[in-house]
């Protein structure tokens, strides 16, 4: 290459370096002139001020006008569905109780706050309202009785003393009521009750409290029994169990007792047994005749065999089984657990329109005997697919093996679909037993039994506990026989009645 075509290349490399950069700077320009077109379009389309005439169309170059229309279109964007208004919630404060005892104060100036004077006139009143606690104060009860002696006949009268729980106790009944609700109804431990006492000028020995407790039991075991009589006579039950140790005589270490609560929507009765044989469950429920809610145990087995009772299983365990089987299967197992959860959807529905009775049985019929069947055909389609040491074939196999039990509350109104109730009982018995670490005796154990189902039967008729105990010991003690009531005047579904 010759030094001429050198230069001769090196001048048209820069004449077209200029020319790119000069239709840069052009491609800048028109870029910038659309997007004010754009903006002018934007402003077009929204609605004019009624205050302003809307402004004229701009005149768009042909060139630019062609860039304009051939510009890529933004998607529409879907009109969202209008949302379900929701009822707004009363906002503000809300008025305190109005059953809470009132202490009232009244305050008035003596003065002037501006000149001093003492003639003043009511203006105006600013009533204001605050939550308010008094501390509890441990007192004595002192009843002084006066003797008297007869003019006609020299007799000497004196009258009796108020109710008291036993003859020369040392407490009265709302004492032991307070007492009593503190241990099983808040669940607080003994060492702490006395310690609270001990700080309250109070000091009591802990054999003294444990004499207490079995005051109270024994007081009590009439309307505990009567409450298992009741339970027998009815058509359905629901029962559970857990541990409890207990101190034997003789035994190197706590044995492992088991206590166990038997209930239903009106009263409920803590039992304590030695072991879990099934022995023990067919003597309790040899009279019962009905329909027995309980979690799928072998020792329930004889029970039913003889067609007296008859099963009805929980559906909240075999909720938990597909719900751990997730885990492994975690598409399966959630399409399993979409049909429990679609059951329980409709169970709930029922709740809320408050349904029972044949109007419960006739919707779960119509509502929840659809799901079960698609279930069941859902449970023999997969069942072939999986492994037998999976999580998901023990779900599945816990359905086939429990079906007729599992939906009886379909057919059987007074049924509820699942156990958790009586498990929610043993929350309370866990707190205690946690607290307690164990019953003392094998008769503290029987005791504790009775106070806890008597106190689990006023939160089943929500009846305030302290109150019933209160009111009941004033019955059972000293002045029975002036108050002449049978024990069914005297449970807690009575005392409910004298509430109004």
């Amino acid at each position: 290459m010759t030094e001429a075509e050198g230069e001769r290349l090196l001048r048209e490399n820069a004449e077209l370096r200029a020319q790119v950069e000069k239709l840069t700077d052009q491609l800048a320009k028109l870029t910038d002139r659309i997007a004010e077109l754009l903006a002018v379009a934007q402003r077009r389309q929204r609605k004019p001020s009624p205050d302003k005439p809307a402004a004229p169309p701009p005149v768009i170059a042909g060139g630019a006008k062609r860039a304009f229309e051939a510009r890529p279109k933004a998607p529409e964007k879907p009109v969202p569905p209008e949302r379900e208004k929701k009822p707004r919630r009363p906002t503000g404060r809300k008025p305190l109780p109005q059953h809470l005892e009132a202490e009232e104060h009244a305050l008035r100036p003596d003065r002037c706050d501006h000149c001093g004077s003492a003639a003043l006139d009511v203006a105006d009143e600013v009533t204001e309202e605050k939550l308010h606690v008094v501390k509890e104060h441990q007192r004595r009860r002192v009843v002084r009785r006066t003797t008297c002696r007869c003019r006609e006949c020299g007799g000497r009268t004196t009258p009796r003393s108020l109710p008291a729980p036993y003859e020369r106790s040392k407490i009265t009944s709302e004492w032991l009521a307070w007492f009593v609700h503190n241990k099983f109804g808040l669940l607080t431990p003994l060492d702490r009750i006395r310690r609270d006492l001990a700080e309250r000028g109070v000091p009591l020995a802990m054999g003294t409290l444990v004499g207490f407790v079995e005051r109270a039991a024994d007081l009590l075991a009439p309307i505990d029994g009567l409450h298992w009589k009741q339970l027998l006579a009815g058509s359905w039950m629901a029962t559970d169990g857990t541990g409890l140790k207990v101190l034997v005589p003789q035994l190197p270490a706590a044995h492992n007792g088991y206590i166990e609560i038997y209930r239903n929507r009106e009263c409920a009765v803590f039992e304590y047994a030695a072991d879990r044989t099934g022995d023990d469950v067919v003597a309790k429920l040899r009279s019962f005749r009905g329909t027995i809610t309980a979690d799928a145990e072998h020792r329930f087995n004889r029970v039913y065999e003889s067609g007296d009772v008859v099963e009805a299983g929980c559906n909240a365990h075999g909720r938990r089984k597909f719900r751990d089987a997730e885990q492994t299967q975690p598409l399966l197992a959630a399409e399993g657990g979409a049909f429990i959860g679609a059951i329980y959807g409709q169970e709930e529905k029922a709740r809320l329109l408050g349904l029972e009775g044949k109007a419960l049985q006739r919707h779960r019929r119509q509502r929840i005997r659809p799901i079960v069947n698609q279930f069941e055909k859902w449970l023999a389609s997969v069942k072939p697919t999986l492994l037998p040491s999976e999580p998901l074939m023990a779900a599945v196999q816990y359905y086939e093996r429990h079906r007729e039990a599992l939906f009886r509350f379909i057919d059987d109104p007074q049924v509820p679909i699942d156990n958790s109730a009586t498990e929610r009982e043993f929350q309370n018995v866990a707190k205690l037993r946690l607290n307690m670490l164990f019953a003392g005796s094998t008769e503290g154990a029987h005791r504790a039994c009775v106070l806890l189902g008597i106190v689990a039967t006023c939160r089943a008729l929500r009846v305030p506990v302290q109150a019933y105990l209160a009111w009941a010991f004033d019955r059972l003690g000293t002045h029975r026989d002036a108050f002449g009531l049978e024990l069914e005047a005297m449970t807690p579904a009575a005392f409910k009645k004298t509430l109004g």
